[in-house]
């Protein structure tokens, strides 16, 4: 059976959710799991229900290489995962599959280019930032919390637990504390 996994950063890309869902329906795959969440977070409940639903001689497919993995270290322990359990894994766009011992070199191979490309980035846009900060062109995040200090402590007076001022001012419970009492 082949079963796919479909996944996008945040919930601003549905037309690529949607693509990504229709391209491993057009490939045949019987089970489809996707979910709106980013991978730094490490949290894929959608994407680990897929690895526990493959069974031995399933194949685990994705459209792209990041959907399944964000390190070098990251796709080897999915690999390793998904092996343990007989399932092989298929990379659509890269026409990629480890059933043979040529797609498990490729995959080797691509993913540490991939990891490299991802540093590479990663460094551009470190150098973009701090270049900008010189120019003081980049300010940071708006700490949207502290800008409603004076809120927090009203809505706290009137007796509203931290759990509800969050949600109404639209911020984070720990915010609440940091600025409640400050």
């Amino acid at each position: 059976m082949e079963i796919g996994y479909a996944r996008t950063s945040t919930d601003h890309q549905k037309y690529s959710l949607e693509d990504q869902i229709e391209k491993l329906t057009q490939t045949g795959c019987e089970k489809i799991f996707s979910e709106e969440v980013s991978s730094v977070s490490n949290k894929r409940p959608e994407f680990s229900k897929a690895i526990e639903f493959a069974r031995d001689g399933d194949t685990l497919v994705v459209t792209t290489l990041s959907r399944f993995a964000r390190s070098i270290c990251d796709l080897w322990k999915n690999v390793e995962k998904l092996e343990a359990k007989g399932v092989s894994f298929k990379i659509l766009d890269m026409n990629l599959d480890t059933k043979t011992p040529t797609g498990k070199l490729l995959l080797s191979m691509l993913g540490a280019v991939y990891q490299f490309e991802r540093e590479i980035l990663l460094e551009r846009q470190m150098v973009g930032i701090e270049k900008a900060k010189r120019e003081g062109k980049f300010k940071g995040r708006v700490p949207t919390a502290k800008r409603k200090q004076k809120q927090i402590i009203e809505l706290a007076k009137e007796g509203l637990k931290p759990s509800q001022i969050a949600k109404q001012l639209g911020i984070g419970v720990a915010s609440v504390y940091r600025y409640r009492d400050a």
